[in-house]
């Protein structure tokens, strides 16, 4: 049976037993202090594996006679020095790009590629173009991808400022930076490519995380003025159970998707996909024991929750009246 806690009328019903997410919560605040060292400690030391996006390469846009057999163009590649090409269509199947990064590349390397496909996969392909993206464009793409992820997380730290209470502003935002550091730092020390999809990955983390934490605040915020006889733990459990299974069908069937996305979309969005899956899986955590958690460790209270009634001019002279 769901434990009863008494408000002003009635009592609050869960669909299942309550669940003391808060006496855990010391245990929660110590992984994820040590998973965040862990991912500063990688990010320092090991730094990261930026793609082509970044560092700068070769693009070779191509079109074939026939459907093209991608993971044939991997393997002639890799087997002829081009290891780390990476070969997807645009625009249909017999389209394809391959991009090379500049420390494959040379003046030739257009023609290397092209001299390849034509004695082992298809004699009638075509060049469409070949384009050099130097090291400066790359850089101007680095610092984007920070100030646009920065710009993100600083409008949202506003835009929850001042929708709820500062203490669960500042919950919220801390989630955030613990999702997009644990997932930037575990891609530092799996040494996984970061592309212009990973940066579209952490800005969708950072959406969907921030999501999640603002139904739980909705539901505290609604339960404060109804749960009387409770503590602020109490009531932020009673809020966590009422939430839990919205929280758990949402993040499963997004998982769904995002593992199909990975098994099935193949290595262009590899990079991608990860970051989602860490992000949401991390999010969903942080949204229990980091955005909410961290807010009850400020001293969040129900005077905090409730507005007081501000008294209207004149209205004590109307009431005398009325007397």
């Amino acid at each position: 049976m769901a434990r009863k806690i008494e408000k002003n009328v009635g009592e609050i019903k869960l669909p299942y037993k309550l669940i003391p997410f808060m006496k855990y919560r010391l245990i929660a605040y110590t992984f994820s202090i040590a998973v965040l060292v862990f991912c500063i400690f990688s990010i320092v030391t090991k730094g990261f594996n930026w793609g082509l996006d970044f560092t700068g390469g070769t693009v070779i846009e191509t079109n074939f006679s026939q459907p093209a057999d991608l993971n044939q163009i991997r393997s002639i590649l890799d087997k002829n020095g081009y290891p780390s090409a990476l070969v997807q269509t645009f625009g249909g199947q017999r389209d394809v790009m391959i991009r090379l990064p500049s420390s494959e590349g040379d003046m030739n390397v257009g023609t290397n590629v092209m001299s390849l496909i034509h004695q082992q996969v298809d004699s009638n392909a075509r060049i469409q173009s070949i384009e050099f993206v130097g090291p400066n464009v790359g850089e101007e793409l680095t610092q984007g991808a920070i100030y646009a992820t920065l710009a993100t997380l600083g409008m949202l730290l506003v835009y929850v400022g001042i929708r709820f209470e500062w203490r669960l502003a500042v919950g919220g935002i801390v989630a955030l930076f613990h999702d997009v550091l644990v997932t930037v730092g575990l891609f530092s020390f799996l040494q996984i490519e970061i592309d212009l999809t990973f940066v579209a990955a952490i800005l969708s983390v950072v959406g969907y995380s921030l999501n999640d934490s603002i139904v739980v605040f909705d539901r505290v915020r609604e339960n404060f003025p109804k749960i009387r006889r409770a503590t602020s733990a109490e009531v932020i459990n009673v809020s966590l159970s009422q939430t839990l299974s919205r929280t758990l069908m949402t993040s499963l069937t997004t998982l769904v998707v995002v593992l199909a996305l990975y098994w099935l979309g193949g290595p262009t969005l590899h990079s991608f996909s990860l970051a989602l899956l860490i992000g949401i899986g991390f999010g969903t955590y942080s949204s229990i024991y980091v955005a909410i958690g961290l807010a009850l460790q400020l001293g969040l209270k129900r005077e905090h929750m409730i507005q007081p009634v501000v008294e209207k001019e004149g209205e004590d002279q109307q009431s005398f009246i009325n007397q």
